[in-house]
């Protein structure tokens, strides 16, 4: 069914307006007005051992912290700097993100991922008793190739569930991932692997985007090379059968590349022989868990490096009062798990609040430039987070198009990665959240880990342009 007619862009309100949170959302929100934000936001500044202990009681510890929750010098003057959060404590974020939803919540059949692929004909569901299982063998098949506790483990995959499998594998045993966007060259990749000293490299045959075909291998390869001739040896590279045997043969000709057998593993050869029971490693509070570089402004990329608790709960948290999420929501995030966005509200913050995700392999505009809404309308989507620049560009091609598909289940917009102007935000807030569905717009970085300044859906007032509206009413 077509959506209801939205507002043309002619009515928008203008720009230095502030608009407010409706009713119907504020009813049943997680922080439904402002005083309830304050309340949070002064608990937590005031009384942050008591804060934090709260959150992390909603997770599995092996171990209880021995010192304090948090404990920090910045202070040069007064000593070493430092942070330590959770001081003494045992955990696995991945047994709290995958197994605890399935042996403690009971949400083994519950749906953890609507997989879309690049073309509409492709697609799968994941449970999470499957997704446990999966990580499970992929976690052996690490085992058996020798990677255990502190060893890092490059991933070059695109927005398919091998990727998410790779990394809860990497945070089930302790080894530490360093995931490396399937778009980046190989002097990248290679920049990557030897900064971090990987010494696995999983990735895939080759990725559509678009109708443009991608052969992810052949540029592992090269990346491979590089890094032999700088004196550093990728021991294993196991690869993901993702387009064999659905390509044409003027494709799979495009598609061939050179196999090492001494180096090369199909990773569905691996799994089929792979046990699917893996004990987590319980890992320390302050044990890295990834590895993500950004390129800062200048220079050199910088490894950034997340630790075990501290970025569980803060990831945790945000999401589920960043987004209102509530348990029966299907949430979409467009951004690709190879930046921070899709590590922290892809990954790790939906599956901890044992949420149902939509993940996207493909673009805005294939098969055609409805792609997004069609989405939206098929999984029914609730929570709606993507970048301004797609925004902008959806733009361009009209209202009519949205007219087609039935975005009503939308409550809730969002934006990331960039800041938005006012026009695009107004057009995001009347023609695709049809003057009902607040938009967060969040402000973070890699470094962060999760959002730092945005609004929260049905406490705080909204300017269009803007993360907040003043600095009160922001969650820093």
């Amino acid at each position: 069914m077509p959506s209801q007619v939205r507002a043309p862009a002619q009515e928008a309100p203008e720009e230095e307006e502030v608009y407010y949170p409706g009713q119907p959302l504020r009813a049943h929100a997680l922080v439904p007005d402002l005083r309830t934000y304050k309340d949070l936001y002064e608990r937590s500044i005031h009384s942050p051992q008591d804060f934090w202990m709260d959150v992390a009681s909603d997770f599995y510890w092996k171990s209880p912290p021995t010192g304090k929750v948090l404990d920090y010098n910045f202070d040069i003057t007064k000593g070493k700097i430092f942070v330590e959060f959770m001081k003494g404590a045992k955990t696995n974020v991945c047994y709290n993100v995958v197994d605890r939803n399935v042996l403690e919540k009971n949400l083994g059949d519950k749906t953890a991922y609507f997989w879309e692929g690049n073309s509409p004909s492709d697609s799968s569901v994941i449970s999470y008793a499957e997704l446990l299982k999966q990580v499970c063998k992929l976690a052996n098949v690490l085992k058996t190739l020798g990677v255990k506790k502190g060893d890092r483990v490059a991933i070059y995959l695109p927005m398919i569930p091998e990727l998410v499998y790779s990394m809860l594998a990497c945070a089930r045993i302790g080894a530490v991932h360093s995931i490396v966007f399937a778009g980046f060259s190989s002097d990248s990749l290679c920049e990557r692997i030897l900064d971090s000293h990987c010494d696995v490299l999983i990735t895939a045959d080759g990725v559509f985007r678009g109708e443009k075909l991608i052969n992810l291998k052949l540029i592992a390869d090269e990346a491979v090379q590089k890094c032999k001739e700088k004196t550093h040896t990728v021991k294993n590279c196991i690869v993901v059968k993702h387009l064999s045997g659905r390509l044409n043969n003027q494709n799979k000709a495009k598609l061939q590349t050179a196999w090492n057998p001494d180096t090369d593993r199909w990773l569905d050869e691996l799994m089929a022989e792979a046990d699917e029971e893996c004990e987590p490693e319980w890992l320390d509070s302050e044990d890295p868990l990834f590895i993500l570089y950004t390129s800062g402004s200048t220079g050199k990329p910088k490894g950034v490096l997340h630790t075990v608790a501290g970025y569980l709960l803060y990831t945790a948290l945000t999401f589920k009062y960043v987004f209102d999420y509530h348990e029966d929501d299907v949430y979409w995030s467009t951004a690709d798990i190879g930046w921070i966005t899709g590590h922290s509200y892809i990954t790790y913050g939906p599956l901890a609040n044992g949420a149902t995700s939509v993940m996207f392999e493909g673009i805005p505009t294939y098969p055609h430039v409805g792609r997004f809404w069609e989405i939206i309308e098929k999984y029914k989507v609730n929570q709606f987070y993507t970048a301004p620049t797609a925004i902008r560009l959806l733009m361009k091609y009209g209202n009519d198009v949205i007219q087609k598909y039935d975005l009503n289940s939308l409550k809730i917009l969002g934006t990331v990665g960039e800041p938005i102007n006012a026009e695009a935000w107004l057009w995001y807030y009347n023609v695709i959240g049809n003057q009902r569905c607040p938009i967060v717009d969040t402000f973070w970085q890699t470094e962060t880990g999760g959002h730092v300044i945005t609004p929260l859906p049905a406490a705080t007032p909204l300017k269009p342009g803007s993360a907040v509206s003043d600095y009160y009413h922001s969650l820093v």
